[in-house]
């Protein structure tokens, strides 16, 4: 039998009503403790403390100030706030952060030279529009002859927390929204290149938090940020879970410390292209996918394999759409500005070619325009550039986070599926297959095992940007949470009332 939450409140109310009632009728003896009525609060109501700790809305000079004020706010916010006191905040949230999306985009712009200016006001929108809050976490009961039973999510405490460069204030206010829903409490370490405005953002969450009446330092950070601190919050006997979004280093360092942790790591989606699909809106929607902040996304597409009878057509509505061609000439060129050699023999890629190549950090995220002038293309203004390339190639093999799609004609889609498999490197992150024959999404999804699949949309779909469901910054694939939520950040706990408990079935 299924309870609603007003059925769960009504049965818990009148068991306490029972409890109350048998205390009542009892003689206590003098020295025994009397019962504590919890005084009921409300956003306007509730007052907060302040720890003795220095900082500035937030912001800490260490780490152990950082995880020690979280962890007073966390210990006030689970035991004092009501959900709905919960969401109320995480709204007042949503509008500040709505409020001043535009200048958080051209901040973070400007920091870290990375992406564009408009789908940085998209991608922060969709964050807080879609992120999920309280309302994603449910109670499940169980009753019968032998009693009542609750399972609930409840908080962790307080969480330590890595973010990337790529999404930066979007991480935060997505985990933010996320954990704080769920009853705890975060430290931030956010990536050093990205840390003036990821603190302008914490501190614009915290001013929000107090302002609508919650615990100050729910969401906090320490300063000055740097591997050794990612070290020191892991270690904290404090912190009782570890998220990480990032490269596949940052996870393997997080799983290690010994603490359940929560790993987004590294992607290089495929798209297959069969002789089925509609050419026209699958080059649209590559296109969007592939050009959105200039790739920076890991769900982005970053290869295609299309069957070698309908290529060309792509590629022709793939140009209409506003692509541009490099030729033969000009892939070389561009693999000299935008690869560099492996000098150390690390592997970048499965292939022996990616073995002598790794992406050049310096034109990461960087505009299609800008690399065509640097390779001597002027006046050429398109978001994102195609090569034909084999399977081999560094720009296939490698997940570049740039604008540069490289295009691989494949004779059968046995062939696409075995070389989109292989490109993916077991990363189990995302794919897209645009194809209108069940049969070969079937054998595709089934092939590649990530953790998102789009069939015939955009990958952003896969996120909740023009598609269905919820938004993630996190999306984790080594840790199988897949795509995180409020949800992602509780531990589940079971409550008995046992035999001869409360029964209305009988």
């Amino acid at each position: 039998m299924q309870l609603n939450e007003k059925d769960i409140q009504t049965i818990v109310d009148s068991v306490l009503k029972n409890v109350e009632a048998a205390i009542e009728n009892r003689q206590p003896a003098s020295h025994s403790p009397q019962p504590v009525k919890m005084k009921q609060l409300s956003p306007q109501s509730v007052s907060y403390r302040q720890t003795s700790s220095s900082n500035q809305d937030g912001v800490f000079e260490n780490v152990d100030d950082a995880i020690e004020a979280a962890s007073l706010a966390q210990k006030e916010w689970h035991q004092d706030y009501k959900l709905e006191d919960r969401n109320s905040i995480i709204e007042a949230i949503r509008k500040a952060v709505l409020e001043k999306v535009d200048y958080f985009a051209k901040a973070t712009l400007e920091e870290t030279k990375l992406g564009n200016y408009n789908d940085k006001v998209a991608k922060l929108s969709l964050t807080v529009e879609k992120t999920p809050g309280t309302e994603i976490l449910q109670t499940e009961t169980f009753t019968g002859d032998d009693g009542l039973t609750f399972v609930e999510q409840t908080p962790f405490g307080v969480i330590g927390a890595v973010t990337p460069v790529t999404n930066p204030v979007d991480t935060i206010v997505n985990n933010g929204i996320g954990m704080i829903a769920a009853g705890n409490s975060v430290v931030f370490n956010v990536h050093p290149s990205a840390k003036r405005i990821s603190t302008e953002m914490v501190q614009l969450l915290n001013q929000t938090i107090v302002k609508a009446g919650g615990p100050a330092n729910l969401i906090t950070m320490v300063k000055e940020p740097t591997i050794e601190s990612v070290q020191e919050i892991a270690n904290n006997k404090h912190v009782k879970l570890l998220v990480g979004t990032g490269g596949p280093g940052m996870v393997k360092s997080l799983l290690k410390s010994g603490k359940k942790a929560v790993g987004a790591g590294a992607g290089n989606p495929p798209v297959i292209v069969d002789e089925t699909a509609d050419l026209k809106q699958a080059a649209k929607d590559i296109m969007e996918g592939a050009s959105f902040d200039n790739n920076l996304l890991c769900i982005a597409e970053k290869e295609v394999f299309v069957l070698d009878q309908v290529a060309d057509d792509l590629i022709f509505e793939l140009l209409a759409e506003g692509a541009y061609m490099l030729d033969h000439r000009q892939v070389e060129q561009a693999m000299q500005l935008t690869l560099k050699e492996n000098k150390e023999g690390v592997p970048g890629g499965c292939s022996y070619m990616a073995r002598d190549y790794l992406v050049s950090k310096n034109w990461v995220g960087k505009d299609a325009s800008l690399i065509l002038e640097n390779i001597g293309v002027q006046n050429v203004q398109t978001k994102l550039l195609l090569c034909e390339v084999d399977a081999n190639h560094p720009y296939v093999q490698l997940e570049q986070l740039m604008p540069i799609l490289p295009i691989v004609r494949v004779q059968s889609i046995d062939e696409a599926i075995e070389k989109a498999v292989d490109a993916e490197h077991g990363n189990r992150h995302t794919a897209v297959m645009h194809s209108n024959h069940i049969g070969n999404v079937t054998r595709f999804a089934r092939a590649i095992g990530t953790t998102i699949f789009v069939n015939n949309g955009s990958s952003l779909s896969g996120v909740g940007f023009r598609g269905e469901g919820f938004t993630t910054m996190t999306i984790a694939g080594p840790t199988g949470e897949g795509v995180t939520s409020a949800r992602t950040y509780t531990r589940q706990r079971r409550t008995v009332i046992a035999s001869g408990g409360f029964n209305i079935k009988g």
